[in-house]
């Protein structure tokens, strides 16, 4: 199995993790993002979209987009499961996933970052404040999401590693390297750090990668 990474990628990050949880070996395959090898033919064979993660099933498929691919290693592997049989809280993981993957991390990816800096002039710092401004706006949701549905307790879903975890610990990561305020995020911070604590998180982090050197 393949995975197509790249070392500071969030989504990929959050797919490393799901698949240390499950116990599943994988080879990377580093696509260096700065210097555009995912819009390179070569990686574009792989994935016409021209983005990582993408996962090889032992060449008998690719797979894209993190989620998409978190469910199908979840449902078709073995290893403890991510992603709950209850619908109630299938919804509940879900729905905390997508508020990272769906309402956070597009405003901040590389693709956006390079437009606004390109596009209106930005100097490293300008590019910085918009990152954290849209962590001002992302992060009180995470938050608010936990304080109101009450059913988070070592981590995002009471006390198992769930899809969840996977999308927020990245989140944070990434945000950290921007050096944004967190402290308004006692909830979310907490279940982070439980999270570093345990192997498969620590070896997905972005250090830990072999195009991180």
């Amino acid at each position: 199995m393949k995975l197509y990474t790249y070392f500071r990628s969030s989504a990929s990050f959050r797919v490393r993790i799901a698949l240390n949880c499950k116990g599943i070996p994988y080879d990377s395959v580093p696509v260096n993002l700065p210097k555009n090898e995912q819009a390179q033919a070569g990686f574009r064979a792989v994935n016409p979209a021209g983005l990582v993660p993408a996962l090889d099933i032992d060449g008998s498929g690719i797979l894209a987009q993190s989620l998409a691919i978190i469910e199908y290693v979840d449902e078709t592997m073995s290893g403890p499961k991510l992603v709950p049989a209850d619908p109630l809280e299938r919804h509940y993981v879900r729905a905390f996933s997508q508020i990272v993957a769906c309402e956070i991390h597009p405003l901040n990816n590389l693709r956006v970052l390079r437009y606004v800096k390109r596009s209106y002039g930005l100097d490293e710092e300008g590019v910085n404040r918009w990152y954290r401004d849209w962590i001002k706006e992302g992060f009180p949701m995470l938050e608010s999401f936990l304080e109101t549905h009450r059913r988070s307790g070592r981590f995002v879903l009471g006390d198992s590693v769930t899809m969840a975890d996977c999308c927020l610990v990245p989140q944070v990561f990434n945000a950290q390297r921007y050096q944004c305020d967190l402290s308004p995020y006692p909830k979310a911070m907490a279940i982070y750090e439980r999270c570093m604590a345990l192997e498969p998180f620590i070896q997905a982090q972005p250090s830990q990668q072999p195009d991180a050197q």
